[in-house]
């Protein structure tokens, strides 16, 4: 009886000894960040010159500097001949995928700049094309892809 007895209490005091069986949980929950800013990034995508800075300013500034210094060194290996003075801006719209590689989304420039240089489109379509494979724009540590614009501004005198 006495040996009954024990192994009854020694397993009442497993079962209620036991975390698993416990009827108290742990109610501290850890708060979870649900609001995400999808309109900005964490880290802006970045050519390989810009790379070893860490600043998030500095690094934009950076990869604007570095794809207009590109496109516009594309653009004056070119000669036009044009009848009237043109000063314009058009605008180049680029997505940067999670892998790095530029994509042309469009190309918005005035019906004079059109009608005047036919083959503007093409040589900037090209020069994107030539562009480097950069590291993507990062959010919470993943790659994301951004959508970029390039304002060209297209002075030439006759």
């Amino acid at each position: 009886m006495f040996l009954r007895v024990f192994t009854f209490c020694l397993l009442i005091f497993f079962i209620t000894s036991c975390d698993k069986f416990s009827f108290s949980k742990n109610t501290i929950n850890q708060e979870l960040d649900t609001l995400v800013n999808f309109s900005s990034v964490d880290m802006y995508p970045s050519f390989k010159s810009c790379d070893t800075l860490i600043e998030k300013t500095k690094k934009a500034a950076c990869f604007r500097a570095n794809i207009h210094q590109r496109i516009e060194g594309e653009l004056h290996q070119h000669s036009f001949i044009i009848k009237e003075a043109i000063d314009e801006i058009i605008f180049v719209d680029l997505i940067i995928n999670s892998r790095g590689i530029i994509i042309l989304d469009s190309i918005q420039s005035p019906i004079m700049i059109k009608t005047t240089l036919t083959k503007l489109d093409s040589l900037i379509k090209s020069s994107i094309q030539k562009l480097p494979k950069i590291f993507p724009a990062i959010k919470r540590g993943i790659p994301v892809t951004t959508k970029y614009r390039l304002p060209i501004q297209i002075q030439l005198k006759e």
